[in-house]
């Protein structure tokens, strides 16, 4: 280990920078052999490497350095060609020196056995070829590949952590120019605090003048007016002349801490920006780590693929690069392994064999986004329905009301996994839930698109800075909360009228789609006030989103919009569910700020539960109710036709088409179909038909509600078999439901 603390740091940050050079330039050596200036830039940062080294006297970092400049001499002079057997050689030189270095700063056992990586490359220094030609590795690469693996080596850091940062001497001065403004506001404090002191000195002697005037005020109590008229008189100039310098030193002293505020306002405000600003790294700081995990990867796993980086200029918070590399390294892994094809597979689909993954980062408004976008198979809904059935992380029932946007969802639950095969990158049904749990202990957000055949991508969402965040106040039965505005989407009020339930859920219409919601009371446990009348006013409802989807939390009331010090869990707390952490209000008060990932997933399951806790009610109450086939492609007029149904007591399931219905139908009894006609996959006349076609269905009552009103179209209706056709533009609700309850 160094000893001298100060150039333990130094070496540390040079090695840390020329490493990363030379892991880049590599990766462009390998591809384009024939770049000499490139293969300079290898070299010459491989000598200044072992030059450092042997300054610190760290002779095996030194050795392994010659021998990797000494097979990039021989590539130089064409004594040796650019082969992939070769870049394996030098990586694992640069990852033995990683490790070899991180055992000088922090003294922890390496356990490189140097004199092995010195017989590796005398056995290849001396190998010539006649050309340029890049070539997979025999087995004795694969051989020394485990080895390198077995002893630790790794391309990356296992704790991956920014020790120092790089700061424009720009900010240095401007940082100085505010530390001396705070200096002048501490002159000023210190003036006014001197005058503050005058006053209550001032003060004192008033109290005292006071005191010996006593005996003059009991004269005059005794009625001896006249002759205590002249010290009376007297005692007022007196007690007049103190109150004016008192006074005027007020005023004067008010003026002054109005301006000293002001300037601390600004000075604090413009600190903890520039300050923030300092911590910012850009995301390439992050992205450049991960060409070489592909290269490694894809070779491991007999695939071709390359990445792509867009947006690494894009900056963030340096805690945010720090532990994103997991995340992504996750992401990339399982895109590899289970995502893209190999060579010949790709070929047949008429895809190229070189697969493609793109990392690329953008800003909006008020966060950061990271996608990493491959083109490989991609994933199968039906797939993902299958394998959460079966190991149980969500129930037939529940999957069954879920969008396709909470059905890819599931790949983030614990457990999920659709492969069969457990391989040292992926298939243990671990990964994905840890991605989501990370991110989200960022204040992020991820979620995922994806097509059978066309490719999937991963968005994050995530915060640009994690010291502060601007907050919604909002307080719930007495009690203070806030909530990260980079999830509020807005606010609006809602009554009791407006609510109507979905599937056992809370919902409302807001911009014309139904939005699930609930009372934060609800979701936190609280014990409120009692007997509160909630019925009879409009509440707040704040609409939030954290992927795709949006819900509604409704508070009592809407406090304040502010950027707040956002202090995380201690130690003890690392996790506490719907909790973000926790900031101090300017009053003093302690505000919990709430996680809504939490509070959407505890929604959910509060529903759920409240679901399973009604199902022998509702199972008694269905074998009473009708039950109605409701088939319709339009999420708004389901919604409407649905709350419609459920006011007359019918039982209603959904359908999203006619093939959504039709598998249904054969699922379980109904006593009456309501479908749409225009509808993808099967619309309302193939469905008509084929239920007339089947003789189980032959008495079953289909009324067909459709915007097509022509008579050759309701005579279309009524020739397939249809036994009511309703139009849209004239539907009559009383009407509806008069022809339903006539036909069953």
């Amino acid at each position: 280990m160094i000893e001298d603390k100060e150039l333990r740091d130094i070496f540390k940050i040079e090695c840390d920078e020329r490493i990363q050079n030379i892991e880049g330039n590599l990766l462009h050596l390998e591809k384009n052999p024939n770049d000499l200036e490139n293969l300079q830039d290898v070299s010459r940062e491989v000598h200044s490497l072992k030059g450092a080294a042997r300054m610190v006297c760290l002779n095996d970092v030194e050795t392994t350095a010659h021998h990797m400049e000494a097979i990039l001499e021989k590539i130089k002079s064409g004594e040796i060609v650019v082969t992939t057997e070769k870049i394996d050689l030098i990586y694992h030189g640069l990852d033995s020196i990683r490790a070899l270095v991180h055992e000088a700063v922090t003294g922890e056992p390496s356990g490189i056995d140097v004199l092995s990586i010195v017989s590796h490359f005398n056995d290849n220094e001396m190998e010539v070829a006649p050309g340029n030609v890049q070539e997979r590795p025999n087995n004795k690469d694969k051989s020394l590949v485990q080895e390198y693996e077995m002893r630790g080596l790794n391309s990356q850091p296992e704790n991956y952590h920014i020790d120092a940062i790089r700061v424009e001497t720009s900010k240095l001065d401007t940082l100085m120019t505010y530390s001396s403004e705070l200096m002048v506001s501490k002159t000023n404090i210190m003036r006014q605090l001197a005058n503050i002191d005058e006053i209550i000195d001032m003060w004192d002697e008033l109290n005292k003048h006071t005191y010996k005037n006593i005996p003059l005020f009991r004269e005059i109590e005794r009625g001896h007016i006249s002759k205590s008229l002249d010290e009376l008189i007297g005692f007022h100039k007196a007690q007049r002349k103190y109150l004016e310098k008192i006074e005027k030193l007020l005023r004067q002293e008010r003026g002054r801490s109005y301006e000293d505020n002001e300037r601390l306002d600004y000075i604090v405000n413009e600190l903890g920006e520039k300050i923030s600003n300092i911590r910012l790294l850009p995301l390439s700081t992050l992205f450049n780590l991960f060409p070489r995990t592909v290269r490694d990867i894809s070779r491991d796993k007999l695939k071709e693929v390359q990445l792509l980086i867009k947006g690494g200029e894009i900056t963030a918070d340096k805690r945010i690069i720090e532990e994103m590399k997991d995340p992504l390294t996750h992401i990339i892994r399982n895109a590899i392994d289970h995502g893209i094809e190999i060579p010949h597979e790709r070929e047949k689909l008429g895809k190229t064999r070189l697969a493609t993954i793109t990392m690329r980062a953008f800003r909006t408004a008020a966060n950061i986004v990271i996608e990493v976008e491959d083109d490989g198979a991609g994933l199968d809904i039906e797939s993902i329905k299958r394998t959460a059935l079966k190991k149980k992380i969500t129930s037939e029932e529940a999957i069954n009301r879920m969008s396709s946007t909470e059905i890819q969802s599931l790949i983030f639950e614990s457990g999920f996994s659709t492969s069969e095969i457990v391989t040292d990158v992926s298939g243990r049904g671990i990964g994905l839930d840890v991605v989501r749990t990370n991110i989200e202990r960022l204040k992020g957000v991820v979620s995922v698109k994806f097509s059978s055949g066309v490719g999937t991508i991963f968005s994050i969402q995530l915060p640009t800075t994690l010291t502060t965040t601007r907050v919604l106040i909002v307080s719930e039965y007495d009690r203070i909360f806030a909530l990260p505005m980079e999830y509020v989407q807005t606010n609006r009020f809602v009554s009791q009228k407006d609510i109507f339930p979905i599937e056992r859920q809370k919902s409302i219409i807001h911009d014309d789609k139904p939005v699930s919601i609930s009372y934060l009371s609800e979701i936190l446990e609280l014990n409120g006030t009692k007997n509160r009348d909630r019925k009879s006013k409009e509440l707040p409802c704040i609409i939030l989103s954290t992927g795709h989807d949006q819900f509604g939390i409704v508070v009592d009331e809407l406090l304040d919009e502010r950027v707040v010090v956002l202090k995380p869990h201690g130690a003890i707390l690392k996790r506490v569910r719907n909790v973000l952490g926790t900031t101090i209000l300017g009053t003093g008060e302690v505000c919990v700020v709430l996680n809504p990932s939490d509070l959407e997933k505890t929604m959910k399951k509060y529903t759920l539960q409240s679901s399973a806790q009604r199902g022998t009610i509702d199972n008694e109450e269905q074998g009473k109710r009708k039950s109605i086939l409701l088939v319709e492609d339009s999420i708004s007029t389901r919604t409407q036709e649905k709350r419609i149904l459920e006011s007359a007591s019918y039982e209603v399931v959904i359908a999203v088409d006619g093939v959504d219905a039709w598998n249904k139908l054969n699922s379980r009894t109904f006593d009456a179909i309501v479908s749409d006609i225009q509808m993808p996959n099967m619309d309302g006349w193939a469905l008509t038909e084929k239920i007339r076609k089947d003789k189980k269905y032959k008495e079953l009552p289909v009324i067909l509600v459709t915007a097509l009103s022509s008579d050759e179209d309701r005579k279309k209706g009524v020739e397939l078999g249809a036994d009511a056709y309703i139009n849209k533009p004239t539907f009559d609700q009383t009407t509806f439901l008069d022809i339903l309850k006539r036909l069953i």
